[in-house]
C-alpha cells in the first residue's frame, strides 16, 4: 500500500507498515511490567484502565475536550472544528492538506477507531531494492541474511505493554504503523510519549500531516486470528483503550526530503507523539510502563544485538500479531551525503514501521532506532541513527507539551 499517489520512481518504498535473544526479551518484558514501580501487575492496570473507561463513559464525563489551540488552528485555515469531526478532515485538496510543522491539528473523533475499522488499515509500506541499496558499498556493510520474525508471547500486557499500533488516515484510506512508548526525561514517571517513524505522521516532501492519529498500546492483546476477533471483547482489543495525538513532530529533514521511497528523508525517519487518552486520567507511562530513548547513536560495530519489535501486517502477515526480530546490526548507506543508518536482517513487512529497535546494555534496554525502509523481498530492515536531530525533536516534545 502506498501512502500517497506519486510519479513513478526508483523501486522503494517505506515500511508503512531469528527468534530474539533471551535477555533482549526478559528485559523488555520486566520494562514493561515493572518500570513504574507499580505493586500491581501490567494484567491488573489493563483491567483497570479498561475498567476505568467504561465508568467514565457511562458516567458521561469521559468527553474529550479539544485544546482551544487544535481549535483555533484549525478556525486560522477557515476550517469549523464540528464540520472536520464530522467529515471534512476527509477533504484531502493540497491547499486544505496542512504540511508545515506549525499546521498539525488532530482533534479526537470519538468512536472513529472502531475495532473493524482498524482491521481495515492498511500497511504503510516503503522498500528499496537490492540494487539501489547497494549503490553506496563503500559504506555499507554486506547486505544481512534473512532473520525470521517470530511471534512475540501473549497477551502482550505481560511481555511487551509499552508496544502498539499507530493507527491513522491517509488520502487512500486508513493506515497503520507501530509504535513505542518512550519516557518523558522533563516529567519522570508520567510520559505520554510515543516513538514511531516519521512517514507514519507526515507524507514528507509535497505532502502533508495525516490525520486522526491514534496510538494502541498492546493491540489485540491475545493476538486471536481474525476469525476469533469477531468475538473479542474492547479488552482484549485495546486493553489500554485509544489514545489520541495531541501533537506531532518529526524532522524538518522528514518533511522537506522524504518520499514514497524514503528518499533523502529515510536518514531522518523519526516522529514523536504526544497523547492523550479517550478516557481516563493516568498518564501513558503509568499504565503501560516506557523505555528510554539513547541519543548516543553508537555505531553498528559497537552494537552486539539489536531487537525490533512491531505489527507487520503486509503478506504473509496480517497485522493483528505482534511480532520481533533480533540480530547484529550493520551500517546501510544511501548516500554519502546522509547519515549511515542500522540495517538488521528481519522478515517483517509493511506495518512494522514505526517500531522500536532495543539494545540491552548493562541490563538496560533502551531505545535506539525505529523500523524506516526495507527490501521489496522483506529480508532485512533499515532504521535511522538517533543522534543530536532525533534528540532536539524528542526534547522539543518533552517541554513544549510533555506536561499536559
Amino acid at each position: 500500500m502506498r501512502s500517497t499517489p506519486t510519479p513513478a520512481t526508483p523501486r522503494r518504498r517505506r515500511r508503512f507498515v531469528l527468534t530474539a535473544t533471551t535477555g533482549l526479551v526478559a528485559a523488555l518484558a520486566l520494562t514493561a511490567t515493572a518500570c513504574d514501580g507499580a505493586a500491581d501487575s501490567a494484567g491488573a492496570r489493563a483491567d483497570a484502565a479498561a475498567s476505568k473507561a467504561a465508568e467514565a463513559a457511562e458516567a458521561g464525563d469521559g468527553k474529550i475536550q479539544i485544546p482551544a489551540e487544535i481549535a483555533d488552528k484549525l478556525k486560522e485555515h477557515g476550517i469549523d472544528l464540528d464540520k472536520w469531526k464530522d467529515g471534512a478532515w476527509k477533504d484531502w485538496d493540497k491547499d486544505k492538506w496542512l504540511s508545515e510543522a506549525k499546521d498539525f491539528v488532530n482533534p479526537v473523533i470519538e468512536g472513529l477507531w472502531k475495532p473493524d475499522r482498524m482491521q481495515s488499515a492498511k500497511e504503510a509500506n516503503k522498500t528499496v531494492t537490492t540494487q539501489d541499496a547497494s549503490a553506496d558499498q563503500g559504506v555499507s556493510d554486506p547486505e544481512p541474511a534473512p532473520v525470521q520474525a517470530t511471534a512475540e508471547k501473549t497477551p502482550y500486557h505481560e511481555n511487551a505493554a509499552p508496544v502498539g499500533k499507530v493507527f491513522f488516515d491517509t488520502p487512500e484510506g486508513p493506515a497503520v504503523c507501530s509504535g513505542t512508548v518512550v519516557k518523558d526525561v522533563n516529567h519522570p514517571g508520567k510520559s505520554n510519549l510515543v516513538w514511531t517513524a516519521g512517514h507514519c505522521v507526515h507524507a514528507g516532501q509535497g505532502g502533508g500531516w495525516y490525520r486522526n492519529i491514534a496510538f494502541v498500546p498492546a493491540y489485540n492483546d491475545l493476538g486471536k486470528s481474525q476469525a476469533e476477533l469477531g468475538n473479542a471483547t474492547p479488552t482484549e482489543i485495546a486493553p489500554y483503550g485509544n489514545w489520541w495525538a495531541d501533537w506531532v513532530s518529526t524532522s524538518n529533514e522528514w518533511i522537506q526530503g522524504g518520499s514514497e521511497t524514503g528518499g533523502a528523508g529515510a536518514a531522518y525517519d523519526y516522529s514523536v507523539l504526544h497523547v492523550q487518552p479517550e478516557a481516563g486520567a493516568k498518564s501513558l507511562e503509568e499504565t503501560t510502563g516506557a523505555l528510554d530513548v539513547d541519543f548516543s547513536a553508537p555505531s553498528a560495530t559497537e552494537v552486539a544485538t539489536i531487537g525490533a519489535w512491531g505489527y507487520p501486517a503486509a503478506p504473509p502477515f496480517n497485522g493483528l500479531q505482534m511480532f520481533k526480530c533480533a540480530d547484529r546490526p550493520g551500517r546501510l548507506s544511501l548516500s554519502p551525503a546522509l547519515p549511515t543508518m542500522y540495517r538488521i536482517g528481519c522478515t517483517m513487512t509493511g506495518g512494522s514501521s514505526g517500531g522500536g529497535w532495543f539494545r540491552v546494555l548493562n541490563g538496560n534496554t533502551t531505545l535506539v532506532s525505529n523500523t524506516s525502509i526495507g527490501p521489496e523481498d522483506n529480508t532485512w530492515l533499515a532504521g535511522p541513527q538517533l543522534g543530536t536531530g532525533a534528540e532536539s525533536v524528542y526534547q522539543y516534545m518533552s517541554k513544549t507539551y510533555g506536561g499536559r
